[in-house]
């Protein structure tokens, strides 16, 4: 199966999915979490329908250039059903890497910004993704170099991806310990999400959590997630959703009086400016941001699997209710 008939075939259920869980919000109210926004709502379906139609542009641009690395390396690595979970685990690997990088470098995180721009938490967010995913399939590359063929790195793609739809929710709560330590949870993945100085820079796992354990770049849960950016672009538009960062990164570099500069720009660290004291910043920023998350939160005590309702306390969200 091509893989994006894959991901085609998955679009009714998450949905579906997103429906049930707006319909199940309406039924049973939880101030803890972040619930739904129409507008918000409205963006993520745009948006994510705006990068469901790019993708296919990025990923026969992706095969291309695996399938012509894969006939130049003398490796092979023959995909069965014994040797499948093993490529799925290098393709993680990879993912963690892709992942990490684009909130680290700039111009990577022009692209996923896009992803963290919601205020709100929900499986609509899942579907919020860039126009320009291009970047992420250039972390695949040492996979095709060592024999590996292009329709099994884009299956194993898709699959990560897929697993990762569930964590988009605030309706799970923690998992026990040591399966939020091997795999990727909700818990995991709403820390991913917040914009708390603590929580920054966490948490990178596609499908396994083992890659932050190793890297040291795994957070538990704590204190509630606070979701968004550390400065938030204060816009349901979906154009400037899927640019602002490009746009304020463009800026920045115009204004830049040195090549050093506008190159460090590009491949530096988010939120870093040139001065005496520069340094880079959290990866979470917008330099076209003009809205500011709250940036505190209460701190909670560990609680057990909450299947209907968050364990966490309330926290301030700063989004349209509409």
């Amino acid at each position: 199966m091509e893989t994006t008939s894959l991901l085609a075939l998955s679009a009714p259920a998450f949905v579906l999915l997103i429906v049930l869980e707006m319909v199940y919000y309406r039924l049973h109210p939880d101030e803890n979490a972040s619930g739904y926004g129409v507008r918000d709502t409205a963006t993520s379906l745009t948006v994510g329908a705006g990068a469901a139609a790019t993708d296919v542009v990025y990923k026969t641009i992706a095969v291309a250039v695996f399938a012509g690395l894969y006939e130049l390396t003398p490796l092979r690595v023959e995909v069965t059903w014994a040797t499948f979970p093993l490529v799925l685990l290098a393709q993680d690997f990879c993912y963690y890497w892709m992942h990490r990088e684009h909130h680290r470098v700039r111009v990577l995180w022009a692209s996923h910004v896009v992803h963290h721009s919601s205020l709100r938490y929900n499986f609509a967010t899942a579907i919020r993704q860039p126009w320009t995913g291009l970047t992420s399939q250039i972390f695949y590359i040492p996979l095709a170099l060592a024999g590996v063929p292009a329709w099994a790195i884009l299956l194993c793609g898709s699959i990560n991806m897929l697993t990762q739809f569930w964590l988009h929710t605030d309706r799970i709560g923690r998992l026990p310990r040591l399966v939020e330590r091997l795999v990727n949870t909700p818990s995991s993945h709403r820390v991913h999400h917040a914009s708390q100085g603590g929580y920054l820079d966490r948490n990178f796992g596609g499908i396994l959590m083992v890659w932050d354990q190793l890297f040291s770049t795994w957070a538990e849960e704590g204190e509630r997630p606070v979701y968004g950016l550390t400065k938030n672009i204060g816009t349901h538009n979906p154009l400037r959703v899927v640019s602002h960062e490009y746009a304020a990164l463009g800026r920045d570099v115009a204004r830049a009086s040195r090549w050093r500069d506008r190159v460090r720009h590009v491949v530096g660290r988010p939120g870093w400016q040139p001065g005496p004291a520069a340094v880079g910043g959290p990866s979470r920023t917008s330099a076209e941001s003009t809205v500011g998350t709250a940036d505190t939160a209460a701190p909670v005590p560990r609680a057990p699997l909450a299947a209907v309702r968050s364990p966490l306390p309330a926290a301030t969200v700063t989004d349209d209710p509409r």
